[in-house]
Formats: C-alpha cells, sequence, structure tokens
C-alpha cells in the first residue's frame, strides 16, 4: 500500500535517483541547451528545500516510488519536481502525490512543464488541469519561478479550477 509522507534528510538519495531516473524522459525532448546530467544534482535539491519547497515523497514498503514539492509563493502555491520513478510509472502513484499536494492548499496551483513534454502535460490534464493561455503563461513564469528565459520560451504553465475560475 502505497502512503504519502514529507521528505525526510535520510530519503534525500532515494529522492534524487527517482528525480533523475525519471528525468531521463526529457533528454532529447527538451531543448539540448536545457539538459545536463544529472538533471538534479544534490546541491540543486537542498537549494529548492532552503527556498520553500516542500517534497512530499510515495512510500511502498519502505522504498519509495515518487516524489512531488509544493511551494507557497504568496497568492499561489507551485507543484514543483513531481517524479515517479520509471518503474512505478503508470501505477497511481504521481496521481496519489497530486492529490495530495493539492489538498494542501485552498490558493490556486500552478504547475509549470517542458512545453514538449506532452506525457506530463495530459497527466495533469488528466488530473483537472487546464493550460494557461499563451498570452499569460510567460508572466506566471517569470513572476513565480526562477528560471532562465530559455526554459520560459520552452515550459507551459497548467493551473487548477482556483486559478482558472479566477481569470
Amino acid at each position: 500500500m502505497t502512503s504519502i509522507r514529507k521528505l525526510l534528510a535520510p530519503d534525500l538519495d532515494a529522492a534524487l535517483s527517482i528525480i533523475n531516473d525519471a528525468a531521463q524522459a526529457y533528454r532529447g525532448v527538451i531543448p539540448a541547451d536545457r539538459w545536463h546530467e544529472p538533471y538534479m544534482p544534490r546541491d540543486e535539491l537542498e537549494a529548492e528545500i532552503a527556498n520553500g519547497v516542500v517534497f512530499w515523497v510515495a512510500e511502498d514498503d519502505g522504498l519509495l516510488s515518487g516524489v512531488m514539492g509544493i511551494q507557497d509563493k504568496g497568492a499561489v502555491d507551485l507543484v514543483r519536481h513531481a517524479y515517479v520513478a520509471p518503474t512505478a510509472q503508470r501505477k497511481g502513484v504521481g496521481t496519489r502525490l497530486l492529490r495530495h499536494v493539492t489538498s494542501l492548499t485552498k490558493k490556486p496551483l500552478l504547475i509549470g512543464t517542458w512545453a514538449d513534454a506532452s506525457w506530463a502535460i495530459d497527466f495533469y490534464l488528466r488530473n483537472g488541469f487546464s493550460l494557461v493561455p499563451h498570452t499569460d503563461k510567460d508572466g506566471l513564469l517569470r513572476k513565480y519561478w526562477s528560471i532562465p528565459e530559455r526554459q520560459v520560451a520552452s515550459s507551459v504553465v497548467l493551473a487548477d479550477a482556483r486559478w482558472m475560475d479566477a481569470l
């Protein structure tokens, strides 16, 4: 049975393994200048935690199978760094994590992902999120994320109903 709990310090290596293994799906899909090995080094994960990303993990029989963060940005919360171990994909782990982090907030929830990551976009659409109009996405990415312009140009933003209803 999958349980969801906060990421603990002893989980960092397992979480990084999940993130970097699952991120292999981006290789050759996202712009080549945005790909690097490892996709997320340990110091970057630690910096994200220091910047307020609260990570949650899915655990099955003592083994982590997924990781997803949520970050308070004032008027909105962001879903950050959502990854499921390749061996656990398509088994509901991502959906359980997304439902959990969604339940943690009453604020509108935004998600940024690569525009060419069709599998990620499809996952969020299946789970009730909508693509933010292209005319709004660049401003949102610049306001709520700290990413380079190249990534802004190559990304989309999805939002939950709370955000879409406020448009």
